[in-house]
Parts: structure tokens; C-alpha cells; sequence
């Protein structure tokens, strides 16, 4: 590898590899540092992503990229970075790494995504691969028709995503566990007039492994003994940002913490890029890569203006 890297990704989910297969074939020293935290490895199967008719898995679909990334030169390695640094005088970054190496890059691409609020439930990645638990209505409302649907926060998100999935189903409910729905007299109207429940009462229990003859279903039991039975849950418990390197750099972010980029991916620091879920924009993997392309090329074309 270079001794000074053209591109230090951080981050190794669709946007991070992405764009290391455009540098790569862009003849750029890169290096991808991956965490091994995408959230697209908790994806049982996708199938809104163009190409896949039949769907794919999420780590299937990691490693295809991956692969392809280091057939063309790209190197990946699973670590982290704990400290990044702009260097003076337009010389661009220097990265700690976990494993206590010190890299220099020109530019670095931070594609490090969010993470998403979890209910505290038994076996939450078993139970997410049998779709008991979901995150994505945008990515698998289609799979859910017509179902029996909890939708699990409050606020604006949960009721906002409540809305979303009625498109798909009678059927759905919102549970706020326990917090008091703060809501306009239309807003909660609205959600009537839709024939979505509001149940505020908390959940002391949650049994993802009931079957009922050949369907599953996930059982909550409520404080009062009562018990409501789903065939799905969505958790709107909100995103954190994975975004603590660019805001040691002083990057501009959002109220929720992702970045603000102008149309070429860059942040407000010279030099630093963003693409995927850690960018205020939709999370989906199609616009991920889209994003990627995008930082790649404006990445090789800005380090050719320097020659």
C-alpha cells in the first residue's frame, strides 16, 4: 500500500465498498476500514434492491462488494478508527487506527451509517432475520401485506411511520411503551380516521418464539395482563448517527447528527467526504451506492485538479 493513501474509507457497508470499487478502478491508493457494523448485515432479504428479483441477503450482499472491491486493488481491513486529524496546509488527514497503525490519506470518506433503536427483546438478530422484528417499511412494507403490524415508539417518527405502513395493511397499531403520546387533536384524528390504535400502556413482556400453526407471531404482554399478538413489529425508536469523526473535525451535521454535503458528497470540511445512512438523506442501499459513485468520482476528479 502507498505511503500516503489517495482515500481512507471508514465505514464498510454498501456505500463505503462502493465507492472503493469506483476509486480502485479509478487507479486510487484506498483503504477501507470496516467495523463490521453495517446495518445491511441485519437485512434477512432484500428485495427492493434493482438486479435481485429473487432478493439477497444482507452479508451476501457485503461480500459480493466487498469481493469485487478487492479484485480491482482496494484493500479492506476489519478495524476502526479512533482519532482522525485534518493536517495543515492543504496535506489532507492523518487517521489513528485501532490497531495502533497511523495512516495518511489526501481524502478521506466517511460512510460509518447510523444505528438503529432497538426494543429489548430476546434473540434480536434471530428474531430479525424471521421478520419478526423490522426497521424499514420503505424497504419491506411489500412483505408485510395485509399483516397484523405493531409499530413500536411515539413522536413524530412513530406516528409518522404508523401512517406510512397503513398503506399496506389494516391492520397496525402503534405501541409507545409506556410514554405518553403528545399529540395535536388532529393528528390523533388522523390516526383514527385511519383505524391505527394507539395502546400507551407498557410492555412488560415480549415472546418472539409463538407459533401458531405454520405462522409466526410475536406476543407482548402489557402491564395490565393483557396480552396482544402481531405478526410484525416495526421499531421507531429513532437513529443515532455514527458520526463522532466528523464532528471532531468540525464538520457541519444536522440536529439528528449526519452530515450535510453539497451535490458532489462533500462536507464542510475541504477534503472530507460522506455518503451513505451517516448523510441526512433516505436510507436505502440503492441511494448509498448512488451517493458513493458520486463521492468517488468527485474524490479522483479534485485529487487530478492538484497534480
Amino acid at each position: 500500500m502507498a505511503s500516503k493513501l489517495d482515500c481512507l474509507i471508514v465505514g464498510g457497508g454498501p456505500a463505503g465498498l462502493t465507492a472503493a470499487i469506483y476509486l480502485a478502478r479509478y487507479r486510487r491508493a484506498v483503504l477501507v476500514v470496516d467495523e463490521a457494523k453495517s446495518r445491511c448485515a441485519w437485512i434477512p432479504t432484500s428485495h427492493n434492491l434493482a438486479g435481485f428479483t429473487g432478493g439477497i441477503r444482507g452479508t451476501d450482499l457485503l461480500a459480493r462488494i466487498r469481493a469485487q472491491a478487492e479484485t480491482y486493488g482496494a484493500r479492506v481491513d476489519i478495524g476502526s478508527v479512533t482519532a482522525l486529524e485534518r493536517l495543515p496546509s492543504d496535506n489532507g488527514f492523518r487517521a489513528a487506527l485501532g490497531d495502533g497503525r497511523v495512516v495518511q490519506a489526501a481524502t478521506v470518506l466517511l460512510a460509518t451509517g447510523v444505528i438503529d433503536g432497538q426494543p429489548a427483546v430476546p434473540h434480536l438478530y434471530d428474531a430479525m432475520q424471521r421478520g419478526l422484528i423490522r426497521v424499514c417499511p420503505i424497504c419491506d412494507g411489500f412483505e408485510v401485506m395485509d399483516q397484523r403490524i405493531a409499530v413500536l415508539g411515539h413522536g413524530a417518527q412513530a406516528t409518522g411511520e404508523a401512517r406510512f405502513i397503513r398503506t399496506y395493511s389494516p391492520y397496525v397499531t402503534l405501541l409507545t411503551l409506556g410514554e405518553p403520546m403528545d399529540l395535536e387533536l388532529d393528528a390523533r384524528a388522523e390516526l383514527d380516521a385511519l383505524g391505527i390504535a394507539v395502546v400507551e400502556e407498557p410492555v412488560v413482556a415480549v415472546d418472539t418464539d409463538t407459533d401458531i400453526g405454520t405462522n409466526r407471531s410475536t406476543r407482548l404482554t402489557l402491564q395490565s395482563g393483557r396480552t396482544l399478538r402481531f405478526d410484525t413489529l416495526y421499531s421507531a425508536l429513532g437513529i443515532t448517527a455514527r458520526s463522532a469523526l466528523a464532528e471532531s473535525l468540525g464538520a457541519r451535521m444536522n440536529d439528528e447528527g449526519r452530515l450535510i454535503v453539497d451535490r458532489h458528497q462533500r462536507t464542510s470540511v475541504p477534503g472530507f467526504f460522506a455518503a451513505g445512512d451517516v448523510v441526512s438523506t433516505l436510507n436505502q442501499i440503492a441511494v448509498a451506492m448512488g451517493e458513493a459513485a458520486m463521492a468517488a468520482t468527485a474524490i479522483h476528479n479534485d485529487l487530478r485538479c492538484r497534480r
